[in-house]
């Protein structure tokens, strides 16, 4: 996965995270705004119409008058109150929208209509107003008494409806979803900008230098820059340059080992082998790496010993290019030779148009040095005394 899309998937959850607590902070604070603000628009308004629902009480507890009865269908009228009971002193029901319950008393209107909550039974008790959820329902049971000198005349508890607080809070938190994913995007922007230009584009432009990188001159072709990709450019060009470094050492000491081989093979086969003998030194792949004969140009590649003369390396002749391509003899002792290491196998075959006598023994040790010593015996003695 790209690192754009790291970024975008990161930036997305923590977005998400951070608008779902803040939706929480938020809901509740406007449900707690929108629901005091209900609250306490109803218990002014109740408190508006106090003084007449008092002097109604105060003259007739047993009738409600005009006044009262006027100031109760206007507050019953609102479309905020979805049900309302005015009860005077005794528990009497003084107002009710079902008339035929008027004058009873709250037990017997308690069994007969269903009351949501106590908050009655509490504002009673407590001569205070007592506001309380309805369970399961978007309404509040607000029970608010109507006093007069400190006694408790009657009780006036609506039923208020929270669903234009709930539309209001539907309302606003629409508008925080709006605002923060436009908060988001406009935040989301100018980060991705900065992430595309000064990160996604430089470690392009340094995946490309890598890819076109010349294993020649080990140049990595990339601009400085004075931050963490520059750094890390900075180092990728010094540990190239120590690369090079090594590079060149092994080619040294690869030439210098060769140079010594050569020397070494030399002085064991000078010492070891009779001048009449024809030996080969090939290598894991058959090139030739050293002869006690003088090798003639084969398809322009110059013999053993003139190479060895030279101060830098040439290129190494094959062992087809040495012994002749039909000598299938030659080539079979070989290959079991390969397959016996540090085993002399011997046959019969001509070489240079002689009957030779030839041996072939695979040296092999731990690592990767892999020889094969082929040795050529004249069977003429005439020709190996004139040799």
């Amino acid at each position: 996965m790209s690192i754009s899309s790291k970024w975008f998937l990161w930036f997305t959850a923590i977005g998400i995270y951070v608008m779902f607590l803040g939706g929480i902070f938020y809901y509740n604070l406007f449900k707690w705004t929108f629901d005091q603000k209900l609250k306490q628009e109803t218990l002014d308004m109740v408190h508006l119409y106090a003084p007449t629902l008092v002097r109604g009480l105060s003259h007739d507890q047993s009738v409600i008058s005009i006044d009262e009865l006027d100031t109760i269908t206007r507050i019953a009228g609102d479309r905020r109150v979805a049900a309302l009971v005015y009860l005077n002193k005794y528990g009497e029901v003084r107002w009710f929208k079902d008339p035929s319950k008027i004058t009873e008393s709250f037990d017997e209107f308690s069994r007969e209509v269903t009351l949501p909550t106590d908050a009655i039974a509490k504002a009673w008790q407590t001569k205070s107003p007592v506001i309380l959820p309805v369970p399961n329902l978007p309404l509040y049971d607000i029970a608010i008494p109507l006093s007069y000198e400190g006694r408790a005349l009657g009780i006036l508890d609506l039923q208020v409806s929270r669903e234009t607080a709930v539309t209001v809070i539907n309302s606003a938190m629409t508008k925080y979803a709006v605002g923060a994913v436009g908060v988001l995007l406009l935040l989301g922007v100018p980060l991705y900008f900065f992430l595309h230009r000064w990160v996604l584009i430089p470690l392009f432009n340094l995946r490309e230098a890598i890819e076109t990188l010349s294993f020649k001159n080990f140049e990595l072709k990339f601009p400085p820059r004075s931050d963490e990709i520059g750094d890390v450019a900075e180092a990728l060009k010094m540990f190239l340059f120590k690369v090079k470094g090594e590079l060149s050492t092994v080619k040294v000491r690869e030439s210098q080992r060769g140079l010594s081989e050569a020397r070494w093979w030399r002085s064991i086969l000078f010492a070891v082998v009779p001048k009449n003998y024809h030996a080969i030194v090939v290598d894991e792949d058959n090139s030739v790496l050293y002869t006690n004969f003088q090798l003639p140009p084969v398809s322009g590649i110059p013999g053993i010993e003139e190479k060895n003369n030279q101060n830098k390396p040439a290129s190494k002749p094959h062992l087809l290019d040495v012994i002749d391509t039909q000598q299938q003899e030659v080539l079979r002792l070989i290959g079991i030779a390969l397959d016996r290491p540090n085993q002399v196998v011997e046959a019969d075959t001509v070489f240079k148009s002689e009957p030779c006598h030839v041996k072939a023994i695979h040296l092999e040790e731990e690592g990767e040095l892999r020889r094969t010593l082929v040795l050529f015996e004249p069977k003429n003695p005439r020709i190996a005394l004139n040799r």
